[in-house]
C-alpha cells in the first residue's frame, strides 16, 4: 500500500469522525437543552463514551497526514462538471440527518414520557385497590398530629409498595387566617404525639404553580375527577383524585429519573 492510498484512508477517516462529531454535538445540545430522556442508562453511558472513540479516529487519521507531511485534506482546484452534482447531494443528505435525529430524539422522549405516564396510573391504581382501608383513612382529613402520622406511615407503606411509585404526598385544601391553601402530607413526617408543640399548617402548604392551582381547584370545588400527567426534565408528576362520598383528596405521585426508558 503507497503512500498516495494511506493519506487517502486518513483523509476518509478524518471527513467520517468530522461528521459524526458534528453530529454528536447536535445530539448532545438538543438532550441538554430540551432535557430529553430516550435512553436508559447504558445505552445513555455509550453514547456520552462514544465521542472518546471518534476523538481517537481523529487523531489517528491526524497523526497518518502529519507522517506523509500532509496537515490538511488534499482539495482539488478543479473539479469535474460531472462530480459536482454528486457532491451537492452528498452535502444534502448529511444535512438531511439532523432534522432526522431531531425527530428521533423528540419521539423518543416522547415515548418515555408516555410510558412513565402508564405506569404511574396503573401503580396509583393498583396502591389503592389493594390497600382501601388505608386509602379511606387518607380521605378522613382534620388538622391533627395524629393524622398526619398515620398518614406518613400509610405513605410509606403505599411507596415501599411499588417500585414505580417512589414518592407519594396526599394533598388537601384548608384554610390559613380564611386564605384557601392546598396542604401537602408525605411519608417523611418526623413529629410526635408526645410532642408539646402542635404542628402548624403553614408548615404543610404545597407549593404549586397557576396551572396546578387551577387544576387542583377544579378538582376540589367542581367536582372534577380527571388525572393530571406532566413531565420535564426527567421529573414526572401525576395528580390523583380519590374521593369517598363527598370527602375528596388528591394522591401526587413524582418520579424523578436521570434516563429515559428506551433501550437497554
Amino acid at each position: 500500500m503507497n503512500n498516495k492510498t494511506l493519506v487517502r484512508i486518513s483523509n476518509i477517516i478524518g471527513m467520517i469522525s468530522i461528521i459524526l462529531l458534528v453530529y454528536w454535538v447536535f445530539t448532545f445540545i438538543l438532550i441538554e437543552v430540551f432535557g430529553l430522556k430516550v435512553f436508559r442508562e447504558n445505552m445513555t453511558e455509550t453514547f456520552y463514551l462514544s465521542v472518546i472513540g471518534i476523538l481517537a479516529l481523529m487523531l489517528g487519521a491526524l497523526i497518518i497526514n502529519i507522517m506523509f507531511n500532509l496537515t490538511r485534506i488534499a482539495q482539488k482546484h478543479n473539479i469535474d462538471e460531472t462530480q459536482k452534482p454528486i457532491a451537492k447531494k452528498l452535502i444534502w443528505s448529511l444535512m438531511a440527518i439532523f432534522p432526522i435525529i431531531a425527530i428521533l430524539l423528540f419521539g423518543g422522549d416522547f415515548l418515555t414520557s408516555q410510558k412513565k405516564e402508564n405506569l404511574l396510573i396503573k401503580s396509583a391504581k393498583s396502591i389503592i385497590e389493594t390497600n382501601e382501608s388505608k386509602s379511606n383513612k387518607l380521605i378522613d382529613y382534620q388538622f391533627d398530629e395524629k393524622y398526619i402520622i398515620e398518614t406518613s406511615k400509610t405513605l410509606a407503606l403505599f411507596s415501599d409498595t411499588d417500585k414505580n411509585v417512589p414518592s407519594v404526598t396526599v394533598i388537601v385544601k384548608d384554610t390559613i387566617d380564611k386564605s384557601p391553601v392546598f396542604l401537602g402530607f408525605n411519608e417523611y413526617y418526623n413529629g410526635n404525639l408526645k410532642d408539646t408543640i402542635s404542628p402548624k399548617k403553614i408548615d404543610f402548604i404545597q407549593k404549586t404553580t397557576e396551572p396546578e392551582r387551577k387544576y387542583l381547584n377544579s378538582v376540589f370545588n367542581s367536582n372534577n375527577s380527571e388525572i393530571r400527567y406532566s413531565s420535564h426534565n426527567g421529573n414526572y408528576e401525576l395528580f390523583y383524585p380519590y374521593k369517598k362520598g363527598n370527602k375528596k383528596i388528591i394522591l401526587y405521585f413524582s418520579d424523578q429519573q436521570r434516563y429515559g426508558k428506551i433501550g437497554s
